[in-house]
């Protein structure tokens, strides 16, 4: 089978397409010939080796994929032979960019019917992340006011759908080019992040949604309420810088299991989803994908690799 996979870390020309034997389901696994595989930014930070995880050379890049089982490893219940699934492969985010991949039942689904191969390949990390931080961590509910930044992102686009349909009045930071994209998604207010100071314009907040990180997460503080909770996935908030604002926060690792995306696949097929793929190449292209990640010109949107296997 093709795979694209690093010898070593480094820049996306480490990346090699190779020929690999045909692998077989370890117990909890499943066997998936995979039609589209994600990419996201964490691929990157995997192929550099500054992932956090402990990873084991070589390896296959990708950790989000769609696709059909073809075989069941033991102890695996709720799939057979044939069906049609998405999700992440595993806890080290690696194996996806392949004709044949060996994903972690427990952290595979159903794939939504609604959607072709490509769309749900590029969902389970980002908009399982949306989901968490919003429900799992912030606790948001009906009535409360959020600010997402990075509205127009992979999972910020995710998290202003979700809170818009949660009852939130939802308020997002975006480029002027996607403003209007933003608003459809379900923001009552777009603040232009290059050109607007946000925390002049927006006050008050229950809950903030940092996906972007940097030296604007200092000035998130200022926008959220006494008592209010800021949730990043790009890094922690200091306990000393909590309690100076007098708020919450709360950062974490995203957790793709088979429940959280039946929640989403039950999101998209009722049409209260949907995701926004940009640019789709052919696993040969793997490396252009990774330039991409690392800023070349792309189409808005999720990045995803066709496989036909």
């Amino acid at each position: 089978m093709k795979a694209a996979r690093v010898l070593h870390f480094g820049p996306p020309s480490v990346i090699e397409n190779d020929d690999l034997p045909l692998p077989e389901p370890a117990a909890g696994q499943l066997l998936v010939r995979v039609k589209a595989a994600g990419v996201g930014p964490w691929d990157a930070l995997v192929r550099e080796g500054k992932s956090g995880i402990q990873e084991t050379l070589p390896l296959i890049l990708g950790s989000e994929l769609s696709g059909i089982v073809d075989a069941v490893g033991a102890g695996v219940a709720g799939f057979r032979r044939g069906d049609e699934v998405y999700g992440a492969t595993n806890e080290q985010f690696t194996g996806g960019y392949a004709e044949y991949a060996l994903p972690l039942a427990k952290m595979m689904a159903q794939k939504p019917k609604t959607l072709n191969f490509i769309k749900p390949a590029s969902a389970p990390v980002v908009s399982v992340t949306a989901w968490q931080m919003l429900f799992d961590y912030a606790h948001a509910t009906a009535g409360q006011t959020v600010l997402i930044h990075g509205g127009a992102g992979n999972v910020g686009a995710y998290a202003v759908q979700m809170a818009n349909q949660a009852g939130l009045r939802v308020i997002a930071t975006a480029a002027s080019a996607d403003r209007e994209y933003v608003r459809h998604l379900g923001a009552e207010k777009v603040v232009d992040y290059h050109t607007e100071k946000f925390e002049e314009s927006v006050t008050g907040v229950d809950v903030v949604l940092d996906t972007v990180g940097g030296d604007t997460q200092q000035r998130l503080f200022r926008v959220l309420k006494p008592g209010g909770i800021l949730v990043s996935v790009v890094s922690p908030v200091p306990e000393a810088t909590q309690k100076r604002y007098g708020i919450q926060a709360a950062f974490f690792y995203v957790d793709v299991t088979t429940a959280r995306l039946n929640t989403i696949t039950e999101l998209f097929d009722s049409g209260k989803l949907v995701t926004e793929v940009g640019t789709v190449l052919p696993l040969e292209e793997v490396r252009v994908a990774h330039e991409m990640l690392g800023g070349a010109p792309h189409k808005r949107g999720k990045i995803v690799l066709s496989i036909a296997a």
